[in-house]
């Protein structure tokens, strides 16, 4: 391949795909922190260099995304890969290429999102970035860990280039969220209208569906809205839809980072969280779930945990029992709201967790 006269030569590429087995992976979770990680038995030959990947069970990293970068207070937990050039580079650029996903050895499952990373490898930096593969608390419950054993496909691509390699150019960032943005305030072209509490949106139903399993049900399914261009929004205010359909159409939620009062902001977030599992917006779901997660207080423990058990969000659930349970003041200071009396009357199952949490923290 040539690159517009600039003495660019691509060789073949050199690529090995293998199966990085990781046996008893429940006794990772006593491994903690982003430099924990675990070794393969055996290490692989790819471009006659010697190569290893290590499997990092608990790596801290927010998410790649400054939107969503700036709600969290904590890190995220993610199991991650990382490639290791463990012989001496045979060439000055060695450019090179990890993928990964997780896979079912029984077959009875589709291979996971294909994740990747490309490093420049030389004699000063032998170890690629990150590959996130995962959220670690989505692994127990993913489908992929079977015989408490996890089964990672790594695929290890090396290309060749000369001497004279030039640097290729960076494309601009996607714009796309903010094309679709403008679609939804022109209202082109639009064939569907909502009434939330009074007000009305008007949106297009293949954007819809494409960003929502409920909807394209809804619109391309048997239900009554098929072919309806009027719906209507119960049990929902119209200042909750309007965010949900904006992030719909351009992946973010000005509303999560506006300079709103306290109380108020953890009010919508907590709406638009109900929206997102109604709609299934999986990533709107989880940025009000780490949203939240970083803003449990005496006053909002005992209705964000109601509102965790009630959604599935099993990151906040564990915040806000790691929060009661910290100390004997801050249990009987939560014990006293209003919120607990909510949480009993609507959650009673999750009083046994707290009970347990308690006492294995000898409060």
């Amino acid at each position: 391949m040539e690159h517009d006269g600039k003495n660019l030569t691509v060789t073949e590429a050199v690529r090995s795909v293998q199966l990085l087995k990781i046996d008893g992976y429940s006794a990772t979770s006593t491994m903690v922190g982003s430099e924990e990680f675990i070794k393969p038995r055996s290490r692989w030959i790819v471009d006659g260099h010697e190569w290893e990947v290590r499997f990092y069970p608990d790596h801290c990293e927010p998410l790649d995304d400054e939107d969503v970068r700036s709600i969290f207070y904590d890190c995220v937990e993610w199991v991650a890969l990382k490639l290791i050039l463990v012989s001496e580079p045979q060439r000055d650029k060695l450019r090179v290429n990890l993928s990964c996903r997780l896979v079912s050895p029984s077959q009875h499952l589709n291979p996971s999102k294909e994740k990747s990373v490309s490093h420049v490898f030389d004699r000063r930096s032998k170890c690629s970035p990150e590959v996130l593969l995962m959220l670690k608390h989505e692994v127990p419950s993913s489908g992929y860990l079977v015989n408490d054993s996890l089964t990672v496909e790594c695929t290890i691509t090396v290309l060749g280039a000369d001497d004279e390699e030039q640097p290729l150019p960076v494309p601009p960032p996607s714009d796309l969220h903010k094309h679709l943005g403008e679609l939804l305030q022109s209202q082109e072209g639009a064939d569907v209208r909502f009434h939330v509490s009074g007000e009305s949106f008007a949106a297009h139903k293949a954007i819809l569906a494409a960003r929502s399993p409920v909807f394209k049900a809804e619109f391309f399914g048997d239900m009554d809205e098929t072919s309806s261009e009027y719906v209507v929004i119960e049990d929902m205010e119209a200042v909750v839809f309007k965010s949900m359909l904006h992030f719909i159409y351009t992946d973010m939620a000005p509303e999560l980072d506006g300079d709103q009062e306290p109380q108020a902001a953890a009010t919508m977030v907590q709406h638009l969280l109900v929206a997102a599992d109604r709609y299934e917006l999986n990533r709107l779901k989880q940025i009000c779930e780490c949203k939240l997660s970083g803003g449990i207080g005496i006053g909002t423990a005992a209705t964000t945990l109601a509102l965790a058990e009630q959604h599935h969000c099993s990151l906040l659930k564990s915040k806000c029992i790691e929060f009661v349970t910290k100390s004997p003041e801050t249990l009987d200071a939560v014990l006293a709201t209003d919120g607990y009396a909510h949480l009993v009357a609507s959650c009673p199952l999750v009083l046994a967790e707290l009970l347990r949490a308690a006492r294995g923290r000898k409060i």
